[in-house]
């Protein structure tokens, strides 16, 4: 077998999941030291990029710690983390059996604020995108999106139609993230687009997405009381 065949059949999914299953069964028990990368990688025939990809993986899930010069360590204790999947707006909504419906409310270049999440991350001005999400004829979410202004094709994109969240997801790479939600009072614009009393209760969400170090978007999304999201855990 050829070291090309292996590594094809040896991608970084396969990997971490063969190291997963071996923390589960405890060929590694906490606190352990698993194998160097370069033995990894030799053990499933592929480079030891692909090892690290598979390591950093199961460093995000929490199953292994890692250090610079001291290699990567099963967990003492392991924490499950809930994921929460980035969804086009408009298929959430359709895949309730509601019709979607979108209008873009305003969209400007501005500065953005220091104190809205990841404010203080952009380094040049944004796009800033207000926009309302409707099922059924009756508002959804609101959505106010900070976006930098430096993507590319960024200047044609046709948010009169499309919605900002769907063609980020469409055209723009991106690696990570924060996200919170918050119990809060509808400020007086946003209560209007949802059509409910001014200072009722809401459910918002704040996220920004990153690509490497960089902020590529920051969105507070509002939702009516009573929405609801599901995570994989």
């Amino acid at each position: 077998m050829t070291t090309d065949t292996k590594q094809a059949r040896a991608g970084w999914r396969e990997i971490r999941d063969e190291v997963r299953r071996r923390i589960h069964r405890r060929d590694w028990p906490p606190g352990e030291l698993i194998p160097h990368e370069t033995a990894l990688a030799e053990e499933f025939g592929c480079a030891r990029t692909t090892v690290n990809r598979a390591l950093r993986s199961l460093a995000e899930d929490g199953l292994v710690d890692r250090r610079r010069k001291g290699g990567t360590r099963v967990a003492l204790h392991p924490v499950r983390r809930a994921v929460l999947d980035i969804a086009i707006m408009r298929q959430e909504i359709e895949d309730t059996g509601a019709t979607y419906g979108y209008r873009l409310v305003q969209s400007g270049i501005e500065r953005p604020p220091a104190n809205i999440p990841g404010g203080k991350g952009f380094d040049a001005s944004c796009l800033h995108v207000v926009a309302l999400h409707f099922a059924n004829g009756a508002p959804y979410a609101v959505e106010n999106r900070w976006i930098d202004g430096r993507l590319p094709g960024l200047d044609d994109a046709p948010f009169e139609r499309i919605s900002a969240n769907e063609w980020l997801l469409e055209n723009i790479p991106y690696t990570g993230g924060t996200l919170s939600f918050a119990a809060e009072q509808a400020a007086p614009d946003t209560a209007r687009l949802l059509d409910i009393a001014a200072e009722s209760p809401v459910l918002t969400l704040d996220r920004v997405t990153l690509d490497g170090d960089r902020v590529v978007t920051a969105v507070k999304l509002t939702y009516r009381a009573g929405h609801r999201f599901m995570a994989r855990l």
